[in-house]
């Protein structure tokens, strides 16, 4: 490729790379709280749960003729998709590794008088982690999943428009080119996330 050809390639990942940690995060944002006070509060669960089981099936490729409508096409759209697409993984990931924190730990904490901010911050949420990281590396792969089918559906940018244009022109190259950028983002970023475990979770190093 040539030099110019390199730098929109650079851009079409630099635009990706955005798109997915943006609805990402924000997604991990939403979900991790929520997902936490469903899983300690069973009123929560009760009355949430059948409005997580209506969404929960629909498939982020779903929700994108809605979001064309409502937003466009802007980035706007893009962080939407993905959003919506890793909303529901990540608060179902979080009320499970909630739920199985053990008990036992959280009636010792309240039996020596642990406020219940330390209780749900240092026994819960700790407890939790491990397993809410685990579901985060799922759901982050997911992301990836929901951008590019979002920026071969209604896109200008990003590498799923790129390896879309590429297969209308039957440019078998560019379409190899797009999918080996994608695997590598993705193992830099679960290198990447590895590194984040390692500062989150110390006391897991032990176990390995």
């Amino acid at each position: 490729m040539s030099a110019g050809e390199d730098a929109v390639l650079l851009d079409n990942i630099m635009i990706s790379d955005t798109r997915v940690l943006t609805g990402f995060l924000l997604s991990a944002a939403a979900g991790i709280p929520l997902g936490l006070f469903m899983g300690i509060k069973v009123y929560a669960r009760a009355f949430l749960n059948p409005i997580v089981s209506v969404i929960g099936p629909l498939p982020a490729m779903s929700w994108i003729p809605l979001s064309m409508l409502w937003l466009g096409i802007d980035e706007q759209q893009k962080y939407a998709i993905v959003f919506m697409g890793c909303f529901e993984s990540v608060l179902v990931y979080t009320i499970d590794a909630t739920l199985r924190v053990d008990p036992v730990l959280i009636l010792s904490a309240r039996n020596l008088c642990a406020a219940r901010k330390d209780v749900l911050r240092f026994v819960v949420f700790l407890g939790a982690l491990p397993d809410i990281m685990s579901g985060l590396k799922v759901v982050l792969a997911i992301a990836w999943a929901c951008v590019i089918s979002a920026e071969m559906v209604g896109a200008n940018s990003g590498l799923g428009f790129r390896i879309w244009r590429a297969k209308e022109w039957s440019d078998t190259g560019q379409v190899l080119v797009g999918m080996f950028c994608i695997s590598v983002i993705v193992l830099m970023l679960d290198i990447v996330y590895r590194g984040i475990e390692k500062i989150l979770l110390p006391w897991q190093q032990h176990h390995e």
